[in-house]
């Protein structure tokens, strides 16, 4: 990369369940890992909420987020809206909260940034194997195991975007 951040990439339609995909969760909701890049230290990641139920689902502002380390313990992170004091550039992290309606079938995205930087060599770094997302207040929360972990550093924070309907 070249000094600048590209949003993380605009999927047309969620990604289609497998013969082997499990039953729809509790809620109605699943949960899927995107895609993610890297540069320099400074990471950004995707992830879809797909309405596999049978009812529209309702989301507004921001999915209430948490992550946990290899052994399934919480680490403590400061998550903050948007992108700034992370990074500049990063529209689909920084767009105005709206409300979006999922038909069954369709899916919505949020998407997270921070670094991947060592500034206190007294303080241990921290990798995410596991995020937990509540996609809206009251819902059940959704554990996800990452793909791609989120390897935070030393610094404690992370960006968070606000749901975005996928473009069809």
């Amino acid at each position: 990369m070249s000094g600048t951040v590209r949003p993380a990439p605009d999927r047309s339609a969620p990604t289609a369940p497998t013969a082997t995909a499990q039953a729809c969760p509790e809620g109605g909701v699943r949960l899927v890992e995107g895609e993610g890049d890297a540069a320099m230290g400074l990471r950004v990641a995707d992830f879809q909420l797909v309405n596999c139920g049978t009812q529209p689902y309702l989301l507004e502002g921001y999915p209430q987020l948490s992550l946990r380390d290899d052994r399934n313990d919480p680490l403590e992170v400061s998550v903050e809206h948007g992108s700034a004091g992370i990074t500049t550039g990063t529209p689909n992290l920084d767009a105005a909260p709206q409300r979006v309606t999922l038909a069954p079938g369709q899916a919505a995205v949020f998407g997270i940034v921070w670094r991947n930087l060592v500034t206190d060599g007294t303080v241990v770094a921290t990798t995410a194997r596991v995020l937990e997302v509540e996609p809206r207040p009251g819902a059940p929360r959704l554990s996800l195991r990452l793909a791609s972990p989120v390897d935070l550093g030393n610094t404690g924070k992370l960006g968070l975007g606000p749901w975005l309907p996928l473009s069809r």
